[in-house]
């Protein structure tokens, strides 16, 4: 069997490793990013649904950042969305912010009823910056 490639954030082993889940794998030229969420330091989530979307695209990027890339890199992008019909448009408005201008990244946008506490999930695959091609 092969070894995984994991990629860690800086500070948050420790949570990855108690939940038993690696944040990203590096795997044949990309980096396969597990859903984050706008989780705290300790792992809670934060209540306020416009810092929630805030902070997981925070450590989202956290993610992007320890493997050498940026959100300029990621080619496909999963968002779940707890009761789309009241929370898609508060989320949806912050995405810009962290977006980047066109080309944009394919998406799949899943509207869930239960994230484990969260409102906001965001699951990314990205071109590892040494495997990009003209």
């Amino acid at each position: 069997m092969t070894t995984r490639d994991v990629v860690f954030p800086a500070g948050r082993q420790a949570l990855y490793e108690r939940n038993r889940y690696s944040p990203a794998i590096r795997s044949n030229g990309f980096l396969f990013v597990s859903g984050q969420v706008g989780s705290r330091e300790d792992g809670s989530p934060e209540p306020d649904l416009a810092k929630q979307v805030r902070l997981a695209f925070r450590n989202l990027n956290a993610i992007l950042e320890a493997a050498g890339c940026t959100f300029e890199d990621v080619v496909d992008v999963t968002v779940f969305i707890v009761d789309p019909d009241k929370n898609f448009e508060t989320a949806w408005n912050i995405v810009p912010e962290f977006w980047g201008e066109a080309p944009h990244p394919t998406l799949t946008g899943i509207g869930v009823t239960w994230l484990y506490g969260f409102q906001f999930e965001i699951k990314v695959i990205a071109k590892l910056p040494d495997a990009r091609t003209a």
